[in-house]
């Protein structure tokens, strides 16, 4: 039933240090929910009831939330391979605190939370490394949301964009990157709105900084770049 799944959960950090056999039989053992969604389809409403966290097996997806202006902004964006949703299973309030939506038509696994965090019938120690594995993902998370939180502390426009460039340039140790947002997703995820963006880039791009197409970058003066964050 889930086998021909495994060559994606094989690299998914939950399984980590597994064999396909292991994890075979871990998702034998927890019966995730696997269920497919349309593109621009909503995957989860913010408030709905969470039972586990998702693991996206196709396609691409968006983590958002709305303020109570009804703007809407991008936590995150996520592809094959990725997990969400980990925190929310285990805040003890058993509810989704962002909505999530399919970007692409896409296939997500949703595991029960009891199942990941409970005893396991046979005490395997795949079992145990998946708690493990999820303490740490966890963890990381935590970390990351605390580098959004440092994005809405930047006042400036320019500030923000030029510290997200940075750290895609230091994540693809390369000058020139495709950025995983496109143009109305980067506006979200910075807080900013998609006309002021534009300007922003426009104008960064005539004074050397930088160069783009799309969501194709080129850092093209890298000290004064940094010299804006």
């Amino acid at each position: 039933m889930y086998t021909k799944w495994l060559n994606v959960l094989s690299e998914v950090q939950l399984f980590n240090r597994m064999e396909r056999d292991d994890i075979n039989r871990l998702l034998l053992c927890m019966a995730p929910l696997v269920s497919t969604f349309k593109k621009n389809e909503y995957i989860i409403i913010e408030n709905d009831e969470c039972n586990g966290p998702g693991i996206v097996l196709n396609g691409e997806i968006i983590v958002s939330k709305e303020n109570a202006a009804g703007d809407r902004m991008i936590l995150s964006k996520l592809e094959t391979g990725d997990l969400f949703g980990e925190i929310f299973s285990f805040a003890g309030t058993n509810r989704w605190m962002a909505s999530v939506s399919a970007v692409t038509d896409c296939t997500v696994m949703f595991i029960p939370a009891d199942k990941l965090y409970g005893n396991c019938a046979h005490q395997c120690t795949s079992h145990k490394l998946m708690i493990q594995n999820m303490l740490q993902i966890v963890s990381q998370k935590a970390m990351m949301l605390n580098k959004k939180v440092d994005y809405l502390t930047i006042k400036s426009i320019r500030a923000k964009v030029s510290t997200y460039l940075l750290e895609e340039y230091e994540r693809c140790q390369k000058l020139y990157f495709i950025i995983p947002l496109k143009r109305n997703e980067l506006a979200d995820f910075l807080n900013v709105t998609r006309p002021s963006l534009s300007r922003e880039l426009i104008k960064m791009k005539e004074e050397g900084m930088i160069d783009f197409y799309r969501s194709s970058f080129k850092i093209t003066d890298l000290d004064a770049l940094k010299g804006q964050v």
